[in-house]
């Protein structure tokens, strides 16, 4: 196991936090950058209530990854951002050997969707009250329900479902990850689902999780989207979203809609102005300063 640490800023830790889980990062701790020393900060709050800020001054952000490839790709990706201007990397050091497993596990619990659509790792029981289940490990690829991003997504899928479904005759999941939203979908009426992502690891993820939950799909690569589909999915990041606004939209069909997920609230405009030319985003949801953007092909 390897260990990425960066240093940011105040207003920059939550983002940063939130994008290393998306990034695959196994967990993520935040400590002050300035501990032990002259500058130390002082940051409580009331037991069983979140802190009155989200990180220090200058804080030391720490991501654990299986090997160093994992924390170098996941730090170049990070530090791409447009926003991550003023983050930066410390070290990518080696960690001594531990439980793993259980550590990992024991941050995952049942993830609520709907009150009768949820994720549900193998080693717990599902809710009584769940009538749809995926059942999803957390791997090499990110998208194990827990980010808000994720959940947005298939939030939107299940209410749209009953009005909706009926004509997902094809489904793009583009930057599959661990094809859970391809896997939502497939429960939810879709049919002839192509999954795609640029990284092996999260095709073969998904092959496995979607025979896990016994649901027929079409994982690869990138170029095995082919033509137009009645939904195309995307959950990413916001600058990668905007290079992909002319790919992604020309596989929107006529009548078909366009989820787009992996957006700060702030990056909104941004990504409206880069679909602009094809198709008219909005806010359809917002989570923990995270927002869902859609959009309907006329």
């Amino acid at each position: 196991m390897v260990e990425l640490i960066l240093l940011a800023a105040e207003d920059d830790v939550e983002t940063v936090s939130d994008a290393l889980m998306e990034l695959e990062a196994l967990s993520v701790s935040v400590e002050d950058a300035d501990a032990d020393g002259e500058c130390e900060q002082a940051l409580f709050g009331e037991p069983g209530m979140p802190p009155p800020r989200a990180g220090w001054q200058r804080s030391t952000v720490k991501a654990l990854y299986p090997d160093e490839d994992a924390a170098l790709e996941a730090a170049t990706l990070l530090l791409a951002q447009e926003w991550a201007g003023n983050v930066h990397v410390v070290a990518i050091q080696d960690v001594p050997d531990e439980d793993w497993v259980r550590l990992t596990q024991s941050q995952f619990a049942p993830v609520e969707i709907t009150p009768r659509f949820w994720i549900v790792p193998t080693w717990h029981e599902p809710p009584a009250q769940a009538q749809k289940i995926i059942r999803l490990d957390p791997g090499l690829a990110f998208g194990t329900g827990t980010h808000p991003t994720t959940r947005m997504c298939l939030r939107w899928i299940a209410t749209q479902a009953p009005s909706l479904g009926g004509g997902w005759t094809r489904v793009l999941d583009y930057g599959c990850g661990s094809g859970i939203l391809a896997i939502g979908a497939a429960l939810h009426g879709a049919r002839h689902i192509d999954a795609v992502d640029i990284d092996p690891a999260a095709v073969e993820a998904t092959g496995r999780n979607a025979q896990a939950n016994g649901v027929v799909l079409h994982a690869g690569l990138p170029e095995r989207a082919q033509g137009t589909y009645p939904l195309v999915l995307a959950n990413i990041l916001a600058t990668p979203l905007k290079l992909l606004a002319p790919l992604l939209c020309g596989h929107v069909e006529r009548g078909g809609h366009l989820v787009l997920a992996g957006i700060l609230e702030r990056q909104a405009d941004e990504l409206r102005a880069a679909y602009a030319p094809w198709l008219h985003l909005q806010v359809s949801d917002r989570d923990e300063g995270w927002i869902l953007m859609t959009a309907r092909r006329d």
